[in-house]
Formats: C-alpha cells, sequence, structure tokens
C-alpha cells in the first residue's frame, strides 16, 4: 500500500524548462517513477537531445512568457494524447547585478519568466484540471524566497512570489481536487549557478554557511517532486517544502 502511493504509472506530467539542470533531472525522476514525461524549453536541439535520455519522453516547445502560446500548446497536447495531470512550472532565470545599477530590462524579464510564466501555465494546465476534479502542480521557488543575498533582489522577489502565488494557486483551487505546491531549493550545483560555483570564495562560503557543509545535486530535487506528484500528498496543499541542506533552519 505505502509504495503504491507513490506511484505514478498512467500519469502524464509536463516540466517547464527541462532541458537541462533541475528540471531535466525532475523529469528523469518522475518517469523513474511511471510517469509519461512531456519537456519544455525554447530550445528545439537542447530539448531534442534531453528528450533522448528519457525513454518515450514526449517535447513541447513553448515560451512560458507568452500568455497564448502556452493556452494553445497546452490545449493541443491535450486534445492529442490525454491529460496533464502533474505540472512542474520549473522554467527560470537568474541575473546578478548590484540592485543600484540592476538593469530594468533583466528586472523585466525575471518578472515574465518567474512569476507570469508560473502563471500563465499553471492557469492553462488549471482550467483542464478543474472539470476532472484532480491534478497536481508542483512550483519550483528558491531558498530566495525566504533569504535574501547581495546582488539579486530582484530574483528574489520573484521567488518569494512564486511562493505566495502557489498559496494563492491551493485557497482557489484545492476545493476542486487540485494540490499546488512548491520546491524551494538551496544552492543546487547547476548550470544557472555556474557563476557561483567557479567561484572558491562562494564555495567555501556555502560550505561553512549550509549545515550538511555542501551543495545540493538537481537529482536530491526528485524525492520531493515525486512526492507532491503523487497520491501520498493528497492533503499537501499550500506548502513550501525547502530542499536547502539546513540552510534556513541556521543562522
Amino acid at each position: 500500500m505505502a509504495g503504491s502511493l507513490f506511484d505514478l504509472n498512467g500519469r502524464r506530467a509536463l516540466i517547464t524548462g527541462s532541458s537541462q539542470g533541475i528540471g531535466l533531472a525532475l523529469a528523469r525522476g518522475l518517469a523513474e517513477m511511471g510517469a509519461s514525461v512531456i519537456l519544455n524549453g525554447r530550445d528545439p536541439d537542447k530539448l531534442a537531445a534531453a528528450a533522448a535520455e528519457i525513454p518515450r519522453a514526449a517535447v513541447l516547445a513553448f515560451d512560458v512568457t507568452d500568455h497564448s502560446a502556452v493556452a494553445q500548446a497546452v490545449d493541443a497536447a491535450e486534445a492529442a494524447d490525454g491529460a496533464i495531470d502533474i505540472l512542474v512550472n520549473n522554467a527560470g532565470l537568474q541575473h546578478r547585478a548590484p540592485l543600484e545599477d540592476f538593469p530594468p530590462d533583466a528586472f523585466a524579464r525575471l518578472l515574465a519568466t518567474n512569476i507570469t510564466g508560473v502563471f500563465n501555465v499553471a492557469q492553462a494546465c488549471a482550467r483542464h484540471m478543474l472539470p476532472r476534479g484532480r491534478g497536481k502542480i508542483v512550483n519550483i521557488a528558491s531558498v530566495n524566497a525566504a533569504l535574501a543575498r547581495a546582488t539579486i533582489a530582484p530574483y528574489t522577489a520573484t521567488k518569494g512570489a512564486v511562493a505566495n502565488l502557489t498559496k494563492g494557486m491551493a485557497t482557489d483551487w484545492a476545493r476542486h481536487g487540485l494540490n499546488c505546491n512548491a520546491i524551494a531549493p538551496g544552492y543546487m550545483k547547476t548550470p544557472l549557478n555556474e557563476a557561483l560555483w567557479s567561484d572558491p570564495a562562494f564555495n567555501q562560503w556555502l560550505e561553512h554557511r549550509t549545515p550538511a557543509g555542501r551543495w545540493g545535486a538537481s537529482e536530491e530535487l526528485v524525492g520531493a517532486c515525486v512526492f507532491l506528484a503523487s497520491d501520498a500528498a493528497s492533503f499537501v496543499n499550500g506548502h513550501v517544502l525547502y530542499v536547502d541542506g539546513g540552510l534556513t533552519a541556521a543562522l
């Protein structure tokens, strides 16, 4: 019985921003638990290479910031291949600069991808999930939803918004059978963070600051994602699950 709670056989999962990094790791993990996965990104070549790593993976190329394109892509995928049962909203951007010098166009891109993109894809999928009375939405927030660090104030603002938007989704949609939650990764060794893990001084700071004493690996987010996407989390809603090696627990 306990094992079946995490069984994702027969479920279809759309993972945005899944041609590399955290998104690809989560797609692999969901597939290993039985889900049929749909990879998303904007680069067709990177998407094709990622799909080749996962048996029976499908691809759905769209820009999460384009509301009409997202809706059209999700509607077409539902009509052609059936229900999308699980959405993992992972697509995101980072830009580092002192706040007083932060470029306004970079700020606008962060807002469009990290917040508007989450809204666009969640709304498009929820419009199909709601009539069915079931669905799982897992948004990828960040440890920076709770903690700020120099040079990333706008990114911190966007991830705080993702955490609260997740609570709003649960408030509106839980009564209709949807489970809407978020994962807040700590410092993970991904392409998005290459500027940090390639810096020896930052590495030393992070190892001392994090109780676990190291960077996280993308694969260490899979368990949390499988849990939130599965029947095991049937009464979990509006929750932000920190997977951060203890970073938010310690001063």
